[in-house]
């Protein structure tokens, strides 16, 4: 069962009133893709909010504060690039994701830590301990 069971409750019930917010036109144009664009026109019915037309993108139908930024296992989602940013995570609310220009060397240690210490790693790619005792391996001569 996830951590912050009820908050990824809520967010889900708030999303699933949510209409599909499409870009005005892209029903009717191949050309135009269905994600959003504010619509600028002087004469837009969309922007206009007439009735019959797609709605727009408003505050209102923002999720709920506390569940923002949650990841779906229900941790937050916190970003590292380093060992010392992961001994400022609380291993109860908070999971690791090691950043994009994190080099592989680097990577492995962080895992290890991390899981030393009980943090999750979101985005531990491929890295396993068959290819860390490789890598300790080949360092060696």
């Amino acid at each position: 069962m996830p951590i912050n069971d009820d908050l990824l409750r809520a967010r889900k019930k708030v999303s699933s009133t949510r209409p599909k917010f499409v870009r005005q036109e892209s029903w009717r144009y191949i050309r135009l893709a269905e994600n959003w664009r504010k619509p600028k026109g002087i004469d837009n019915k969309m922007r206009k909010q007439v009735s019959g037309v797609p709605p727009l993108v408003k505050v209102g139908y923002r999720g709920p504060k506390k569940a923002r930024g949650l990841h779906p296992s229900g941790y937050k989602d916190r970003l590292i690039h380093n060992i010392r940013d992961l001994e400022k995570l609380d291993p109860k609310i908070d999971a690791a994701r090691i950043g994009h220009s994190v080099g592989r060397r680097k990577r492995i240690d962080i895992v290890n830590k991390a899981n030393a210490l009980g943090i999750k790693v979101l985005n531990k790619g491929n890295i396993t301990q068959e290819s860390i005792q490789e890598d300790q391996n080949k360092e060696q001569p």
